[in-house]
């Protein structure tokens, strides 16, 4: 299938960063630059821009070039979610196999998490459970702090990568998390489940760690479907 003229200067755009040697916060020609350079108009120009926008490649800000962007797997996972969150708010299957993926990543993480957990690190998560039991009245503080909980555990692996698909999969989540949240005495099991998984880490035990982080997700997803109706998949979730 041929390209479109946005999609071509697209890729020349691209290939201008890279043998031109762009870096991170450089500023891109004008719109009218490349209109010339790349002899196209201004719509294909903008789309192309756009678009590389999204993709986290550059930034684009009102009256000012675009720009060169920090590369990061954040910025990376950030421009999927507008997309992520609609097809979770339309299909319950794939919310489902978004909850399986995360089980699985989940799992992995927290036995990596406990192999190099520092006292330093168990004294944060524990600040951080404090800090989420004093917001059991503030439902959106109180996911708050579930996020950072989790985020704190995927920091202690080491792997940047790890940290960024935890607070992805967590916000693509957040509308489910929002609704088991509400459920009767959720929060405090949810405060407990941290808790123990709290102890898992700072014994150093992988093993313990991955089976309470297994317990605590699955306690999850179990009680979203009892009280959202989430297994019926013609319902939508969200």
């Amino acid at each position: 299938m041929k390209r479109k003229l946005y999609q071509d200067v697209m890729v020349r755009i691209v290939d201008l960063i890279r043998t031109e040697g762009y870096g991170v916060a450089d500023y891109l020609p004008s719109e009218r630059e490349l209109m010339d350079y790349f002899g196209v108009g201004r719509p294909a120009v903008r789309e192309a821009l756009q678009n590389l926008h999204w993709m986290g490649l550059i930034t684009i800000n009102h009256g000012e070039r675009a720009k060169i962007a920090e590369p990061s797997f954040s910025n990376l996972l950030g421009t999927m979610s507008l997309a992520t969150n609609h097809i979770l708010a339309n299909s319950a299957k794939s919310l489902q196999e978004l909850k399986d993926a995360r089980l699985l990543f989940e799992g992995r993480m927290v036995r990596i998490a406990a192999e190099h957990a520092q006292l330093s690190d168990i004294a944060k998560l524990n600040d951080l459970v404090d800090a989420q039991e004093r917001q059991v009245e503030d439902t959106s503080e109180f996911l708050r702090y579930d996020m950072l909980f989790h985020r704190e555990i995927a920091r202690m692996t080491g792997n940047g990568l790890y940290s960024a698909l935890s607070e992805a999969m967590i916000g693509w989540l957040a509308e489910f998390y929002r609704d088991l949240v509400r459920a009767p005495g959720a929060e405090h099991v949810t405060l407990a489940e941290h808790r123990e998984i709290i102890e898992a880490l700072a014994a150093n035990d992988p093993d313990a760690a991955e089976r309470r982080m297994e317990n605590h997700l699955t306690r999850a997803s179990g009680l979203y479907q009892q009280t959202s109706g989430a297994g019926d998949t013609s319902q939508k979730v969200g």
